[in-house]
């Protein structure tokens, strides 16, 4: 892309999996549209590029965490962070998108005006002086937490004289080897910084405030593995996703059916781990599974670590930070020289972008998800929230290769705006869009999209589902409406007054 090139049919926000992901399905079923990335980075890769911290992997398989249209070659398919971007590497070198990528671009500002059918969009560049740029349809793929600020419990750690440290802001070249370490945190990050910094420090505790549902299973298909040896990759691969989408659907749903059932069954394959080391209230959340996502532990990193002595786990609520450490609401202390503060994400919406129509300001919170894509009479706008329950880019691709549809269509038809329609009287019944437990994602409710019972208005948490419909549906639905500029306008006036 020439750096001077200003206007666009297609401008993508984030040049992580979810960006990189649509300019992938742009130049396979869109190659006669222009389009360009935007990332406020110096780097592609987003999260991978972001996170720094010890051990830093996936904590899906990375045969559905790939991409459906890119086999993953890799003998592990749960990957670290420096495998993930050479993949993503290899991506946009391969087909061409290297060089519509524009680096530190980090995007202000978003506004939709009708007239011109047109995005108009500020972005604020390294030096900080701002550029603006036009595009006919915006995509968001700027990822769902705020890359500036992680959640803050407001922890008063002044009293601490050793170091603090969070893992979004990773030290470059951190020494941590023989110091004392305390990982505040239960969740995905710090199952994964536990077991890593345990080889390099003298011991690691990790606090956790409640426990978490984990399980393990080997960082290696061994399934995959040997497909790839007897069958071409691109079918080795298809099949080893089919089996592991099937998988996460069939575990989400005894999870949800039967609680009891696989609560026995994780808590049994950790003390099969453990031996006598095993604790059950250590393992014995206060929630069924999958009421929050569970965490994964890659060859049973964590529980070999326990095993060997470098590792315990403590439950319990913090009292104040002391000089040496932690005191807990039960007298106990817990000694440090390093405390990293794994304690969670802050959710934020559309990347922290100012979006607006016409300048009035868009309120995310008053408008409806449409196929969990697009929103309630928002023209020419989508977006990327991957799946609580599986796979983030399960939903990336269905919803770039929809998108894809949707351009195409209008160009088929002439149409240069696609809004979906809903009037003000819908009378629909919300649903709760996160039906989940998780602090992260209950402190984000009051800003994030609504959703409906009823489909296409939701986001569903179903991928199988999602697929077919998305992909077999016709994109003229009734409600997708496609028009030229300055026909049937007053349909994207419905909907308008809760936000003014």
């Amino acid at each position: 892309m020439h750096a001077a090139q200003t206007d666009f049919d297609v401008l993508i926000i984030g040049a992580g999996i979810s960006g990189i992901g649509m300019a992938a399905h742009l130049e396979m079923m869109c190659p006669h549209l222009s389009y360009g990335i935007l990332d406020r980075r110096e780097n592609l890769g987003g999260t991978w590029d972001l996170f720094r911290y010890p051990g830093i992997r996936s904590d899906s398989d990375m045969h559905t965490l790939g991409f459906a249209f890119e086999p993953w070659r890799d003998e592990k398919s749960i990957a670290n962070g420096p495998a993930i971007l050479d993949y993503l590497h290899r991506i946009v070198e391969e087909r061409g998108i290297a060089g519509h990528i524009h680096y530190g671009h980090k995007v202000i500002c978003a506004d939709w005006r009708e007239a011109e059918a047109r995005w108009h969009i500020t972005a604020e560049l390294a030096d900080g002086q701002e550029k603006h740029l036009t595009a006919n349809f915006l995509y968001l793929g700027s990822g769902y937490y705020d890359y500036d600020q992680p959640y803050d419990p407001e922890f008063d750690t002044a009293s601490f004289k050793g170091q603090v440290v969070h893992p979004q802001f990773w030290p470059e070249n951190f020494d941590y080897s023989g110091q004392r370490v305390l990982v505040i945190g239960s969740g995905a990050t710090a199952v994964t910084i536990v077991p890593s910094m345990a080889a390099e420090a003298a011991h690691v505790t990790m606090l956790q405030r409640t426990p978490t549902w984990m399980f393990s299973r080997p960082a290696k298909d061994a399934l995959a593995n040997f497909l790839r040896k007897i069958l071409p990759e691109e079918w080795a691969y298809r099949l080893t996703r089919w089996k592991n989408v099937r998988m996460q659907d069939l575990s989400y749903k005894l999870a949800r059916g039967r609680p009891e059932k696989v609560k026995k069954t994780l808590k049994t394959r950790i003390q099969k781990i453990l031996g006598a080391d095993y604790d059950d209230a250590t393992f014995t959340p206060p929630y069924d599974p999958w009421d929050q996502r569970l965490c994964l532990v890659p060859d049973a990193d964590l529980f070999e670590a326990m095993k060997a002595g470098t590792v315990d786990i403590v439950t319990g609520r913090i009292a104040r930070f002391v000089e040496t450490g932690v005191e807990l609401e039960n007298g106990d202390t817990i000694d440090a020289d390093i405390i990293v503060t794994a304690t969670g994400l802050k959710l934020a919406i559309a990347g922290k972008i100012a979006i607006s129509q016409d300048g009035v300001p868009v309120d995310f919170s008053q408008r409806f998800y449409y196929k969990g894509v697009m929103f309630s009479n928002l023209p020419n706008l989508a977006v990327v929230f991957g799946y609580l329950n599986a796979s983030w880019t399960l939903r990336s691709d269905i919803n770039s290769q929809y998108i894809c549809r949707v351009l195409n269509r209008m160009q088929q038809t002439g149409a240069n705006i696609a809004v979906p329609v809903l009037v003000d009287d819908h009378g629909m019944e919300e649903d709760d869009i996160f039906d989940f437990s998780s602090g992260y994602l209950q402190r984000a409710k009051h800003i994030m999209p609504k959703s409906s019972l009823e489909y296409p208005w939701r986001m569903n948490q179903e991928y199988l589902v999602d697929r077919r419909t998305m992909k077999n549906d016709p994109v003229d639905d009734g409600l997708l409406i496609l028009r030229k500029t300055g026909e049937n306008a007053a349909g994207d006036d419905q909907g308008q007054d809760a936000e003014e």
